[in-house]
């Protein structure tokens, strides 16, 4: 795996505002949904991916040696486990999918582009 950098990490999220910038100009429903589809995915999507790295992040404050082990770090480690938790019940949004997928009425995702949740 690559190494990863700030700017690996910042080209993410300008990828994910280039999307929105995209979803304001009114595509076609399909087409946007084609692209949504792998950000709610129920095992891979967003929410849950942002779930495990605000828990990874709480674990490295909490486990390395130079960490001081204050009230003011547990807070913060508690903090980011919360929000972790918080992130983690998006995951059901990948339900929100299948309803879009009945609304255009797909009947498989054999198209090109487009992800099924399982």
């Amino acid at each position: 795996m690559p190494a990863l950098t700030p700017d690996t990490i910042r080209t993410a999220t300008e990828t994910l505002s280039d999307l929105t910038d995209y979803l304001r100009e009114n595509p076609d429903p399909a087409k946007a949904l084609a692209l949504v589809e792998p950000l709610l995915d129920e095992y891979t999507g967003l929410p849950v991916q942002l779930a495990d790295t605000l828990r990874a992040l709480a674990r490295a404050v909490q486990q390395h040696p130079d960490t001081a082990r204050t009230v003011q770090v547990d807070r913060l480690i508690t903090e980011l486990r919360s929000a972790a938790w918080e992130q983690a019940d998006q995951h059901t949004l990948h339900y929100v999918l299948d309803d879009l997928r009945d609304l255009y009425g797909r009947a498989d995702g054999s198209e090109p582009g487009y992800y099924w949740c399982r």
